[in-house]
Formats: structure tokens, sequence, C-alpha cells
């Protein structure tokens, strides 16, 4: 099976990435590589640089762009990822997405995929959410009251305490500024589509299937 590269995946908080990539990942053979597991995951290793992470964030720190991206570039090396990934929460800035430009090399970025959902429908999808305090398994509570114990490992189910409106609102404010140089650096390079994320489930994946399947013959 044909390769399709390194894919980004951008859009709002609640569009569906989360949903959508795994599925993504799981139809082209490669693997969904989130910044925010990788990072958990690095802490969680003791590695020399997962301590150094660990340190930026119980010191109130953000993650810096190098940080970052040095986690990926270990990622990407790895033999999983020869027929590329799916990128879902990097690049973040402009500076992040001129490094993946090199650690891509000559292979590239074959697309950056925008899901596109309005932000009352976002704000509506936060709200509801709730995730399992556990494991992390995410449900919703549209139609309320939602589930309040994990089908999954039996955890209790709970809202995030960052998915309060006020919370959401500036989350939504900050994705808008950091994204739009991101959106300029991919247009000028042609390699940029929005996509509706709207619909079904599988319709929004249809949606997706049909773009990567271009790009990748193109």
């Amino acid at each position: 099976m044909v390769g399709v590269g390194l894919l980004v995946i951008l859009g709002k908080q609640g569009a569906g990435k989360g949903t959508q990539c795994p599925r993504l990942a799981e139809r082209y053979g490669v693997p969904h590589i989130a910044t925010g597991d990788m990072l958990r995951s690095a802490v969680r290793s003791g590695s020399e640089l997962g301590q150094k992470i660990r340190k930026l964030m119980d010191d109130g720190h953000l993650v810096p762009d190098e940080v970052i991206s040095e986690v990926v570039a270990h990622r990407l090396i790895l033999p999983d990822c020869a027929r590329g990934a799916i990128l879902d929460g990097y690049p973040r800035t402009e500076t992040q997405a001129h490094t993946l430009d090199e650690l891509a090399g000559q292979s590239g970025i074959t697309r950056c995929i925008v899901l596109d959902v309005p932000t009352p429908i976002v704000v509506a999808r936060l709200s509801a959410r709730r995730v399992c305090a556990s494991c992390g398994t995410v449900y919703s509570a549209d139609p309320p009251p939602g589930p309040s114990t994990c089908t999954v490992c039996g955890g209790q189910v709970i809202q995030r305490a960052d998915d309060t409106a006020e919370a959401i609102s500036e989350r939504l404010a900050a994705y808008e500024r950091e994204t739009k140089p991101l959106l300029d650096h991919y247009q000028m390079r042609g390699l940029l589509t929005h996509v509706d994320g709207q619909g079904t489930l599988d319709e929004v994946f249809a949606r997706l299937v049909d773009v990567i399947d271009g790009a990748a013959q193109a």
C-alpha cells in the first residue's frame, strides 16, 4: 500500500480531530501522532527529555517550540512512520511549521487539512464534553445528563475544568490568533484544504478520505 506522507490536521478544539484522526490512521496504516499524548508519554518515560518537560510543566511554563519539535522529531524517525503519519496538534506555530518542513525533508508535507466547524457548534460540543478521569475516554452529555461511569474502565466520568464557557471562549480566541499564520504558510505552498466538519462521523470521514486520496495521487 502506497504511503500517504505527513498529513497535518488542524481545527478548533471540538472540531472532531480526536475522533477522526485515529480512524484515518487505521485506514491508512500510519500512526496518529497527537502532540499532547507524546508530551505525556515523554514525561512518563522518565527520559532526560521527559524530565525537562516535567520540570517546565511543574513550574507552570509552556513547553517551548524547540522542545515540542524535539519530541516530534524523535517520534517521526521511528519505523512506523516510514509510510507517513497523521499529525494532530503539531505544528501550532509558524516556527514549528518551518521546523516540520525541515523534519519532513524531501518527501515534504502531503497536505494540511483544516476541519471546519462553526464556533457556536464547537462551543456546544465542548460544553457537553465529558471525559473519564481514569482513562481519558471521551463522552457527550448531549442529551443530558450523560454517563457518570466509564464503559471502558469503570472510572468516573467528569467535565474537564477547562470546558467551561469562559475557558472555551479563551481557547478558541487563542486558536484563531495562532492558526492564521499556519494557514497562510500552507496556503502559499498550495497545500491547504478546508473540509466541512459538520454531519455524521461517517460523512466527515468520507470527505477527509477523498482529500487524502486525491493528495496521494497528485
